[in-house]
């Protein structure tokens, strides 16, 4: 069960979806496509407006069923929708639309019509299935959406001598040939080895340097030392001139007269010109003071007393500061400024590093960066007027790093992947190999391989009910291949090794952070895949919680109970696991939407979290959530006792990195404008580092408690004072004590992150 966050949509104590949410998105890319100055920007607004308007006319209509796994009305559930924000389907089938530019090729090679159900005949008749054999031989193809696979199974299963799952594949999928397309695009990108993954393709990557436009405040300063200082200094120059025993205004004779229109003449000009500064528009700057009074004498012949006033203080100020124009400080200080300015814009060398990227395959990472990232050489200056040996400015290079393609641990290492939620985001090219190698057959398991990716990269939907994503299982054509699949100990093996080093990865990148939904997708498919299903358990959106848990909830949580009663985790949250343990598993049969839960692991969450079920709210909602994620330990202790991971460096030591990050977490409170977030996020480490303390084989708690005294006392004082109760009251428990119903204990008290009402932690700021 997944259910995604949207925002006021839903009524929590009727799960009805209301259009208040997508009112709201429309309205916001309505306000982003009428005014804002990026065109660029605009266009992707007004695509944003196109499909909130399909959201609510599909909502109105009835033709959209929003919270269903089947969302639009005459599609089933493997269909992939598209889908928007929040977790809204538009009504539009991504394999839909208009034909795409290699079916309008097709059309026109066979003289086709240019619809899709001819197309769909085309590939079931001698010269289409020949193609597709041949395609699926060479590999060279793309599937970007999973109903691309459709086809090529349809063909392995003909070649296979399956002939009763192809025209059981062709039953299922022939009724929406009209509408969808089932074969995927030419490509002649080979695949990748699976062990190597990138964030953003290097075709991303050069489109968005190549749309860096310059940046205004670099653009500002720019301006400010190649026209507007310079100018400064001519109107300087040109009013001392009429100094007299340090006064300036003494006098001004016809040809100074003359001077000084040119010189307003060039302003206007200067001003059109270069719109990035507007420093010499501020009334109160020398250079417009300077300005305004020689405006001031060429058109009523002489000064005001207060001009007068304003502009000898401006000319003693700039004197004062920089020394009279040609000395030889004023000139040092120019020439400064001026090769500070010589530096080519960011969005110039942008584009060299852009047109670099041309001539590499788009489709995939960069395997190496220096000859991307070397400096700019003779012929690149030239064509693009900079000098020669410029070299790639640090946002540029941080930009194309993120197109790096390497192993995980060398990605971690390199700063290319800030969170769980990134490397979650990598993780399907890494399960890829797991999943897929269980087809002998070489030709299926690379058509597995990409059916698989472009599965992953399906948007969840927002359900309710207690609904389940659409599993890659359901889509018809995997199910057709099922008898054709390795399940022997060889490739269950394969399928656990990957589970164990991804849970590695996770928990070693990032300690204090919970296991995103979307690598829990992947962690859930690799233990099925191992032959060993296990209990993972998502993060849920307290908006929409319904107040019900699946009992795969029950079923983490009695796992934990086998390995933690007693142990410090179980003590310092007071869980009774006994009790839990006690729990019947409930009979198979019908919750919500088909799903069964347990009335008594529901119950017992709400007791602990001292909510009355009757009347919810958003914050009331997040405590019963968070009770279940305490009593589960959110899929640590399914790792840790389940799947085998062991840190290298020991729980000990996971849990003196996590303290090290909720001191960040913490340090960031004051002053944070939306400090129930951050107080969440600092909660949940916090478990994160209690339950690292309380797995078997690392170091005694209290040991290790003395050492984060430690790290606490030299950190900064905002999260000294947040934290200082905390680690007392951790350091109570692990001591033997034991928290009173209220939560304190000792000098301490114990940190949870949702609470009803004001937060004692907003109170310590």
């Amino acid at each position: 069960m997944e259910n995604k966050q949207a925002p006021e949509a839903v009524r929590p104590d009727h799960t009805v979806v209301g259009a208040g949410y997508p009112l709201g998105e429309l309205a916001r890319a309505l306000g982003t496509a009428a005014g804002h100055p990026d065109p660029d920007t605009r266009q992707r607004a007004g695509r944003r407006v196109r499909d909130w308007v399909r959201v609510l006319t599909g909502m109105t209509s009835g033709r959209l069923r929003i919270g269903s796994r089947t969302p639009v009305a005459g599609l089933p559930a493997w269909v992939t929708p598209q889908v928007v924000h929040g977790g809204f389907a538009t009504g539009k089938a991504l394999a839909g639309g208009p034909l795409r530019p290699d079916e309008v090729d097709l059309a026109r090679r066979f003289h086709l019509p240019e619809r899709r159900a001819d197309l769909f005949a085309h590939h079931l008749g001698e010269a289409g299935l020949a193609e597709l054999d041949a395609l699926l031989d060479s590999g060279r193809y793309r599937v970007e959406v999973p109903e691309e696979a459709a086809l090529p199974v349809l063909v392995w299963l003909l070649r296979a001598g399956d002939e009763d799952a192809a025209l059981e594949l062709l039953r299922e999928i022939a009724p929406y040939a009209h509408r969808l397309r089932f074969a995927p695009a030419p490509d002649d990108t080979p695949a990748p080895d699976p062990e190597i993954v990138w964030r953003a393709t290097t075709g991303e990557i050069r489109s968005s340097l190549a749309g860096r436009g310059p940046d205004p405040r670099i653009e500002a300063m720019r301006e400010a030392l190649t026209v507007w200082n310079p100018f400064a200094d001519d109107l300087l120059t040109l009013w001392l001139q009429t100094r007299r025993d340090g006064r300036v205004g003494a006098e001004y004779d016809p040809r100074w007269l003359a001077r000084a229109r040119a010189l307003l003449d060039r302003y206007r000009v200067l001003a059109a010109a270069h719109p990035y500064c507007g420093k010499h528009r501020r009334p109160k700057e020398n250079l417009a003071i300077l300005r305004t009074a020689l405006a001031e004498v060429t058109g009523a012949g002489d000064l005001t007393p207060r001009t007068r006033g304003l502009l000898q203080h401006a000319v003693d100020s700039m004197l004062r500061r920089r020394g009279e124009p040609g000395s030889a400080a004023h000139t040092r200080l120019r020439e400064r400024q001026a090769g500070q300015a010589a530096v080519p814009g960011h969005h110039t060398v942008a584009q060299v590093v852009a047109d670099r990227l041309a001539d590499l395959p788009q489709r995939t990472g960069i395997r190496a960066l220096g000859p991307v990232l070397r400096p700019v050489d003779a012929a690149e200056a030239a064509a693009a007027g900079i000098p020669a040996g410029t070299p790639v400015p640090e946002p540029v290079s941080r930009t194309v790093r993120r197109a790096l393609a390497a192993t995980v641990p060398d990605l971690v290492a390199a700063g290319v992947v800030p969170s769980a939620e990134v490397l979650a985001s990598l993780v399907p090219r890494i399960a890829v190999a797991a999943t897929a190698g269980a087809y002998p057959d070489p030709a299926l398991r690379s058509l597995m391989a990409a059916n698989y990716l472009a599965f992953r990269a399906r948007r969840s939907l927002l359900l309710l009910n207690l609904e389940h994503q659409v599993r890659l299982t359901e889509l018809p054509w995997v199910r057709a291949v099922t008898a054709h699949r390795d399940t022997t100990d060889e490739a269950r093996s394969d399928a656990w090794a990957t589970l164990r080093r991804l849970g590695e990865f996770a928990l070693t990148g990032f300690p204090a952070t919970i296991l995103p939904n979307p690598l829990l997708r992947e962690l859930d498919a690799l233990s099925r895949e191992a032959g060993v299903p296990l209990p993972w358990v998502e993060e849920l959106a307290a908006d929409i919680f319904e107040g019900r848990f699946s009992t795969k909830f029950l079923r983490a949580a009695k796992i934990a109970a086998e390995h933690l009663d007693g142990s410090l985790y179980a003590r310092y949250y007071g869980i009774d696991y006994a009790a839990v343990l006690r729990i019947p598993d409930p009979s198979p049969g019908r919750g919500g939407g088909g799903t069964a839960t347990s009335v008594a692991f529901d119950t017992l969450c709400r007791e602990r979290a001292a909510v009355d079920g009757r009347r919810r709210s958003v914050a009331a909602n997040g405590t019963v959530i968070e009770q279940a994620q305490i009593l589960t330990t959110q899929n640590l202790a399914t790792l840790a006792h389940r799947v085998g991971v062991r840190p290298a460096d020991g729980w000990s030591t996971l849990a003196r990195r996590t303290f090290a990050q909720v001191l960040v977490l913490a340090g960031r409170l004051p002053g944070n404008p939306r400090p129930l977030p951050m107080i969440k996020n600092i909660g949940y480490a916090w478990r994160q580092l209690v339950c690292y303390l309380s797995l078997p084989g690392g170091d005694d708690p209290r040991t290790v408690v003395d050492g984060l005294w430690e790290d606490l006392r030299a950190a900064p004082e905002p999260a000294r004072n947040l934290l200082t109760p905390v680690l007392a009251g951790l350091g109570y428990v692990a001591a033997g004590g034991e928290f009173a119903p209220d939560g304190t204990g000792g000098a301490g008290r114990r940190l949870l992150g949702w609470t009803v009402g004001r937060h004692w932690a907003r109170r310590r700021r």
